[in-house]
């Protein structure tokens, strides 16, 4: 079993990146429910917090050529199981399923224990700094197929 572990930023086990967040009450709506766009907060500081414990750093990536290299959502798909409500210690889990050319595809889900309450796929696109599709580089795609 492989562990890589950051302070704050979660651990990776196995492939699988897992991020423990709590809810807080700026989470919720009127009713004490996760506010439905919150999630999609939930998920961002996941994947952030994946790349920096497979040791990218995105402002290097930025800035380490005259092209750069930054990832951009491109497309989601979100399943709303069930919903987190205030208090809630929740677990964003999240996997490379493909990297290469210039897109990845993540699988994210975000759990109250054994309960599925998020499932999604997020595409990224690979872009230089002007917005435009670059090849992600296959040393680095190989780190997140690790």
């Amino acid at each position: 079993m492989t562990t890589l572990q950051h302070p704050l930023a979660g651990e990776i086990i196995d492939g699988v990146h897992h991020l423990i967040q709590r809810v807080y009450y700026e989470d919720t709506d009127f009713s004490g429910a996760v506010y439905h766009a919150r999630y999609l907060h939930f998920m961002e500081r996941a994947r952030t917090d994946y790349l920096r414990c497979l040791g990218v750093e995105q402002s290097n990536l930025f800035a380490s050529s005259d092209e750069g290299l930054a990832f951009m959502v491109h497309r989601m798909e979100i399943d709303f199981k069930a919903p987190a409500r205030m208090d809630d210690i929740v677990t964003v889990s999240t996997r490379t399923e493909k990297a290469g050319g210039a897109k990845m595809i993540l699988q994210q889900e975000i759990r109250r224990g054994d309960q599925l309450l998020i499932a999604a796929k997020v595409i990224i696109a690979v872009v230089n700094r002007h917005g435009r599709p670059r090849r992600l580089p296959e040393d680095l795609a190989r780190q997140f197929l690790a």
